[in-house]
């Protein structure tokens, strides 16, 4: 698989996250961030999003490629770092194993029908661990996502420091990115 191509095509993206993406962490940016993304979003058959209501992965990933295309080329990343601030995201966090994991528990709650991918957290020693992305959101967004959910968790004396690790990569059609974080 490649980024912005949904594993299945049943697979859907809760309302709500669309709408936290869009008319909250884009918007921390700009209004006009925020009017592009709504006007991608319209294009790919998704009007005016409900928070109960579900749509196609597929819609929002054509969305996200707009965007990539678009407005400027760090905003994935940018993007990636807002996420635990604005997406139903667990609390029940006691370490930084849990918050890694809680990539994978969070993006579990918001899709749903059909092969949606996975964020796996494996702990490598004390203050390194390992998430392997198989997702179909692109390598920006995930390595921000990460680096978001790093810092919000490490201690206070710690420098985070998220590097793409891995002999694959799905800039270059592999299923999995593998992301290496030290704190």
């Amino acid at each position: 698989m490649v980024q912005y191509e949904a594993f299945d095509q049943g697979v859907e993206v809760h309302g709500r996250t669309i709408l936290h993406v869009v008319d909250d962490a884009l918007a921390r940016f700009s209004e006009e961030y925020r009017d592009r993304a709504r006007e991608a979003l319209l294009s790919h058959g998704i009007d005016d999003p409900a928070p109960d209501e579900w749509y196609p992965q597929q819609a929002w990933l054509n969305t996200f490629e707009d965007i990539a295309e678009d407005l400027e080329p760090h905003l994935l990343d940018r993007l990636g770092e807002q996420i635990p601030a604005v997406a139903d995201w667990p609390t029940d966090i006691g370490s930084m194993a849990d918050a890694l994991q809680s990539i994978d528990d969070a993006y579990q709650r918001n899709h749903r029908g059909g092969d949606i991918g996975s964020y796996r957290f494996e702990q490598l020693d004390d203050r390194t661990g390992r998430v392997v992305c198989t997702t179909p959101y692109p390598c920006p967004f995930d390595r921000g996502l990460i680096r978001a959910v790093a810092r919000r968790h490490a201690p206070v004396e710690a420098f985070v420091f998220v590097e793409e690790r891995g002999d694959a990569c799905r800039r270059d059609g592999s299923d999995t990115c593998t992301y290496t974080i030290s704190w």
